[in-house]
């Protein structure tokens, strides 16, 4: 274009030049007529105006006639060459075709590879609470200290407690004692009963003889009866008074029990994370927080694992965990257990992934990049980020068919990688996408694609 713009304005200048040239002539050819008048006009007639012939008016018309048409042939020329120049470019660029690169679209790796962010925590975690009442006689341990499980970590004072336990003791001790009383009352009971009863076989005998009166029978009969009725009653008072032993034991055993507490220990191996009291503190049962404790020879990490991605988090399945105070090295870890269902906020499964600590490296709370790597049955396609097409319509890309017509085409990306994309629907196998769609391409277009590599 730029050579055949140079070519006109060469042309229309030479046209100007002609042009100027004829008119310089023209103008040379006036002055000698001119000149050629005055002295003829002298000789002949002095004093008189000099009248050309018509042989000559002719001539000189015929002359200005040719040097017109010699101008106009040598500026038309040049013009209509240009203009048809001109017509048959644009002719061309109309039946040209517009040039667009496109790629052949493939699809991504098998490997399946996702970051997600997570939080290191202890496999175990336990405050430890007060369960008795009174003040801190001794603290054993400190924040940062490795303790076994059982290990004593404090002692409180609790005089109040023994006093109760000592009171518990005496009211024991008067149970047995009336349990005791309770015994040998029944004992008693059973030997009248027992005495009652030969009497009252001794008078029935006698009455059948005749040797004593039906009365004095009834009255023995009765004293019979009445002893049974005693002898039940002091067997209840015996339960009685065996239950009250039992409740005061119990109640003696919660205290002992309650009174162990006073020697704060270690409910697992762990290190103290925390420490709340001093020596001399006042801690209530069940609300004062002493310490707390954590296993960290074995830690977890929870990670929200995406819809799209949930098929990768199973139990077994390696991951690899990052933190950034240990740049270039990577601690293994796998999935040990799934929430097994998506959380309906987020759409994300809930995942839990363990890791060997033993080393003591790592510590609770330290921020962690997980790697989950697993095989794909099917990979989705993948293209270049230029080929994304984003309009009213969603997201898109432009697709060339094999005689040359685009075709537009609704996708659903998969994951962003920013210069790529994963596209998980709208893509088939052999298709060809366009790189840098402009406005010019729509539905139905023909363009002239030129395979190009993929990026």
């Amino acid at each position: 274009m730029t050579g055949m713009r140079y070519e006109e304005q060469q042309q229309k200048l030479g046209a100007n030049a002609s042009e100027e040239q004829l008119l310089e002539e023209i103008r040379q050819l006036r002055t000698q007529l001119d000149e050629a008048r005055q002295p003829h006009h002298a000789e002949a007639q002095p004093g008189h105006l000099w009248k050309p012939s018509r042989t000559t008016i002719l001539a000189l018309i015929l002359f200005m006639a040719v040097l017109l048409a010699i101008a106009f042939l040598a500026g038309y020329g040049p013009l209509k060459k240009r203009s048809l120049a001109i017509m048959a470019e644009s002719s061309e660029q109309a039946r040209e075709l517009p040039r667009v690169n496109v790629i052949r679209v493939a699809r991504s790796t098998a490997n399946n590879d996702l970051d997600l962010p997570g939080n290191i925590q202890a496999i175990t975690e336990a405050p430890i609470l007060a369960r008795a009442e009174g003040y801190i006689q001794k603290r054993l341990v400190d924040i940062g200290d490795h303790v076994r499980a059982g290990q004593p970590l404090a002692e409180i004072d609790v005089p109040e407690i023994d006093e109760q336990v000592r009171q518990a003791n005496a009211a024991l001790d008067q149970s047995r004692a009336a349990a005791d009383e309770a015994a040998a009352n029944l004992d008693q009971g059973r030997a009248d009963l027992q005495l009652a009863k030969t009497s009252s076989e001794r008078w029935n005998a006698l009455v059948g003889r005749g040797a004593v009166s039906k009365q004095e029978n009834d009255q023995y009969q009765t004293q019979y009866h009445s002893q049974v009725a005693s002898v039940r009653s002091l067997e209840k008072a015996v339960t009685a008074r065996k239950n009250a032993v039992a409740a005061a034991e119990a109640n003696l055993a919660r205290l002992e029990k309650l009174r162990s507490y006073r020697v704060v220990t270690a409910p697992f191996d762990g290190v103290i994370t925390q420490r709340n009291v001093d020596t001399g503190a006042l801690v209530n049962a069940g609300s004062t927080l002493l310490y707390r404790i954590a296993q960290t020879d074995r830690l977890r990490i929870y990670i929200n694992v995406p819809q799209s991605y949930s098929s990768a988090a199973r139990p077994g399945v390696a991951a690899s965990v990052r933190v950034t105070n240990f740049p270039g090295r990577r601690f293994v870890g796998k999935v040990v257990r799934t929430a097994n269902s998506l959380d309906p906020a987020t759409r994300t499964l809930l995942t839990e992934i363990q890791l060997d600590n033993r080393s003591g490296v790592l510590q609770p709370g330290m921020y962690a990049d997980v790697e989950l790597s697993a095989k794909r049955a099917t990979p989705p396609f993948m293209i270049p980020a230029n080929a994304l097409l984003v309009r009213s319509n969603g997201s898109q890309v432009a697709l060339v068919d094999s005689t040359g017509t685009v075709h537009l085409r609704k996708i659903d990306i998969e994951r962003d990688y920013g210069d790529h994309l994963d596209v998980s629907d709208g893509l088939q196998d052999g298709d060809s996408v366009i790189l840098n769609p402009g406005d010019a391409i729509a539905e139905g277009v023909r363009v002239n694609p030129v395979m190009v590599a993929a990026p």
